[in-house]
């Protein structure tokens, strides 16, 4: 929002493609639709709210346990670059930034679409 460009990136690509390459398809698929289910009419998601703290039994869960191999700061990036994806591909523009809740920053990214976005 603040530097008024578009960004067409998912962050940390090169190590989405690592972490990608060590999901099966059903596992990527199974983690794109919850977050196509998720963000579909949501306004404003917080990204490191949506998946919520236990991942064990939902769709993120090979997200920590394969593709980041058990690390909680790998699986968070990890997250944050399938949220980038699903974004991307809407017909809808997106901001972004890190913001404060009750005067306490939040760790992951805010994301909320644009009513009247610039033409790029």
């Amino acid at each position: 929002m603040d530097s008024q460009r578009y960004v067409d990136i998912i962050p940390h690509g090169g190590s989405f493609e690592l972490w990608r390459s060590r999901l099966t398809s059903e596992q990527f698929d199974a983690t794109c639709n919850e977050l196509r289910n998720m963000t579909d009419g949501i306004e404003v998601p917080t990204a490191g709210w949506m998946p919520g703290n236990s991942w064990i039994g939902t769709p993120w869960e090979p997200i920590y346990t394969y593709a980041c191999r058990g690390s909680r700061e790998a699986s968070g990036y990890c997250f944050e670059s399938f949220v980038w994806g699903i974004l991307l591909e809407q017909s809808d523009t997106w901001g972004f930034g890190r913001y404060e809740r009750y005067g306490v920053p939040i760790r992951s990214m805010t994301y909320f679409q644009l009513d009247n976005p610039q033409s790029r």
